[in-house]
């Protein structure tokens, strides 16, 4: 294939199946990240038609999936309520569902998937952009005197989460101009919602490219998408902090500038590392000058998720092996001006899943993910695939500093990224596998 993915025959097209899929993905999309009934079952079923039309084969995966479903149900079951468990065991049949259905693709038809994947990233930050430069409040979050970028899902860190994955992604696809800004749509977009975690994850995710795509193809695909980011949410800021007039001309400028800094940066060759450095210090003096406005997302600390981790922990204390039931989980702590504090999520997957479901439902939901990455460790041996690991490994990461698993949006995107790392289960070849 080369050192890029992207060179696709001209009569491929996507499997009904896949398309089906990829509409629940788009469809959680709009519908707020699915996180509302209507989205979760509109998307529900969109993939649980894909995956009956695909018939995939019992696995290892299917096997540990339908094992935490059955748990769930059971739990809450065991609470008078076997419903309260159902959103868990659909959540994990999404997932699931979703990579062994993208997985029966053949090698063209995945490169396929991992553009309108990108695609859709991008039309997530772009939507986010625009609602902060011009101060949409549907599409938007107003947090810490800050409005960031939520898009159509309606939560920054989900919206992060789903572009951090697209992002790592698209990095592998074959270069080109609208990859170029397709990739640097989903920087900027990362940047607008101002997601600590969905940073960290991002850099994640470019790590594990590092290593198994490598340094050099790694470093000379995201400098130019990351550094014509940086211009654009620099001109961006003025129009975050609302005690600010925004400034929806800048921040417009800023963003086709950006976009010409990650088309123009390739063409420099051995001057593009000195003129990112140089890009970098200008950002850095744009933030050094909102520093007071955004002291919150510089930093590590959160106050609030500190206090739901500590109650959360003492629910763990109360009841480690089985939980205190699906949908039980809610944390008090005190607040900092000494009054009651009360949170629905603990912003750690993990940990939710552990104070809801027990140490057996975490050992359940973490034999998912190590089965799923076996099985794309079997893929291995094509950028695409290097790409899949990255963006799975985006939403892991994140899982642990926010409620993600509960937006089917993050789920059906995770699962469409770790099925692309899956070996081929449709065109005769086991894609990748290496002996």
């Amino acid at each position: 294939m080369g050192e890029v993915v992207g060179a696709r025959r001209e009569s491929v097209a996507l499997p009904v199946p896949v398309l089906l899929v990829v509409a629940g993905f788009a469809a959680a999309v709009v519908a707020q990240g699915g996180y509302y009934l209507p989205g979760r079952v509109l998307s529900g079923l969109l993939v649980g038609v894909a995956v009956v039309l695909a018939r995939p084969r019992p696995d290892l995966l299917v096997a540990l999936g339908g094992t935490f479903a059955a748990w769930a149900l059971v739990r809450g079951l065991l609470e008078g309520d076997v419903l309260s468990g159902l959103p868990s065991a659909v959540a994990v049949a999404v997932f699931v569902g979703a990579a062994l259905v993208a997985a029966q693709a053949d090698r063209e038809q995945r490169e396929l998937l991992a553009t309108v994947v990108a695609g859709v990233g991008a039309l997530i930050g772009l939507t986010g952009w625009v609602a902060v430069a011009f101060r949409l409040p549907f599409w938007t979050t107003l947090a810490e005197g800050l409005l960031r970028a939520a898009s159509t899902l309606t939560y920054p860190n989900a919206a992060a989460a789903v572009m951090a994955a697209a992002a790592v992604l698209s990095l592998v696809l074959r270069p080109a101009v609208l990859t170029a800004v397709t990739g640097f749509l989903l920087c900027a977009g990362i940047g607008a919602t101002m997601s600590r975690a969905g940073v960290l994850a991002f850099l994640a995710g470019v790590l594990v490219l590092c290593v198994f795509w490598g340094f050099k193809k790694t470093l000379t695909a995201v400098l130019p998408p990351v550094f014509g980011a940086v211009v654009a949410v620099a001109a961006l800021l003025p129009s975050m902090r609302v005690a600010d007039e925004p400034q929806p001309l800048l921040a417009v400028a800023g963003l086709v500038a950006g976009g010409l800094v990650t088309l123009g940066l390739p063409r420099l060759g051995r001057f593009m590392v000195p003129v990112a450095l140089a890009l970098t210090a200008g950002g850095g003096v744009a933030l050094a000058g909102f520093t007071e406005g955004l002291a919150t997302r510089v930093s590590f600390s959160s106050p609030d998720r500190a206090g739901a981790t500590g109650a959360a922990l003492d629910l763990v204390a109360r009841t480690p092996l089985l939980g205190v039931g699906p949908g039980n989980g809610s944390f008090f702590f005190g607040g900092g001006n000494g009054g009651a504090r009360v949170m629905r999520y603990v912003h750690d997957e993990y940990l939710q899943v552990l104070v809801e479901l027990g140490a057996v439902g975490l050992v359940l939901a973490l034999g998912v993910v190590v089965a799923v990455l076996i099985a794309v460790w079997r893929g291995r041996g094509t950028p695409l695939w290097a790409g899949a690991l990255a963006a799975v490994v985006v939403v892991l990461v994140h899982s642990g500093f926010d409620f993600l698993w509960h937006l089917p949006a993050v789920l059906v995107v995770a699962g469409l990224c770790a099925g692309l790392g899956f070996p081929s289960t449709e065109d005769g070849r086991n894609e990748g596998v290496t002996a």
